[in-house]
């Protein structure tokens, strides 16, 4: 896909492969939209992206993913400003330890991991709609194998267990992207999700010293993990290609209950009722 003057969000660009990832939209020529809660750490990725790339397209826009009013601020301000998207790559997410709530007192890996790229992208819809051929990229995990959704307990209130709740939500990604696939049959846009690997990120930045030992044991760079997040943005390969798990810029399988439509279904609902849509 030729990104020379198209416009781009890519959201969680202020690091890890959310910042590769920009850079390498802005060398391909795009008009980026970055959504930022930190507009000091903004500012600075936009002159890191201006001097590296040498294009000065860039709009940064506050927005905090674990604020659903937030998210729709930014999508108001967005949609004020242009009329259509042509790439939407939901980057950022978090792994949070202890359990808590983001500011509408919801879980935070299910907040910031799945409703926030489910609200942001439906608020978008329309705009990705009318800029077809249009891509939607989503950044899942492998940590999907290691979960299965639980609708009794989605928010882990009951019983909450660090990696089985951020596993449900890169679970939820997957699910998510399935569902919108079929949403969007026949419309020109594509939506697909990756595994980037095991990235050394700040994702882990609040891991157990040990637990960051035995996972640096086996991390790839940032610039590596980034390389199938730019590959579903901009190859020609994946044109036409929706619905489906990619890693190392290949489509992979997933686990069997990842494929369960009627799972998916409940979910978007579940997701429509939280978000208010």
């Amino acid at each position: 896909m030729d990104l020379k003057g198209k416009i781009a969000i890519i959201t969680g660009a202020t690091s890890g492969i959310g910042k590769v990832t920009a850079l390498a939209i802005a060398r391909e020529g795009a008009h980026l939209v970055l959504p930022v809660r930190n507009m000091e750490k903004g500012e600075t990725l936009k002159e890191e992206i201006v001097r590296e790339t040498g294009n000065k397209a860039i709009d940064l826009m506050p927005c905090d993913l674990a604020s659903l009013d937030s998210i729709r601020s930014f999508a108001k301000q967005f949609l004020a400003k242009f009329d259509r998207l042509d790439l939407l790559i939901n980057n950022a997410g978090l792994w949070e330890v202890k359990r808590s709530e983001s500011v509408d007192g919801v879980e935070m890996n299910f907040a910031v991991n799945h409703l926030a790229p489910f609200l942001m992208t439906n608020l978008l819809l329309d705009a990705i709609k009318k800029s077809a051929p249009a891509r939607i990229i989503n950044v899942s995990s492998n940590a999907h194998k290691y979960a299965k959704m639980n609708f009794d307990d989605i928010e882990g209130k009951k019983r909450w267990d660090s990696m089985k709740s951020y596993a449900q939500s890169k679970l939820a990604n997957i699910f998510f992207t399935r569902k919108l696939a079929h949403e969007l049959v026949g419309t020109g846009v594509t939506v697909n999700c990756l595994h980037p690997g095991v990235v050394s990120t700040r994702l882990f930045d609040k891991m157990p010293g040990l637990f960051r030992r035995i996972f640096g044991l086996f991390m790839i760079s940032p610039e590596k993990g980034a390389e199938t997040s730019i590959f579903l943005a901009t190859s020609p390969e994946v044109e036409g290609i929706s619905g489906a798990y990619f890693k190392k810029k290949k489509m992979a399988k997933t686990t069997r209950h990842a494929e369960d439509m009627k799972a998916a279904d409940i979910l978007w609902e579940v997701s429509k009722e939280y978000c208010g849509l």
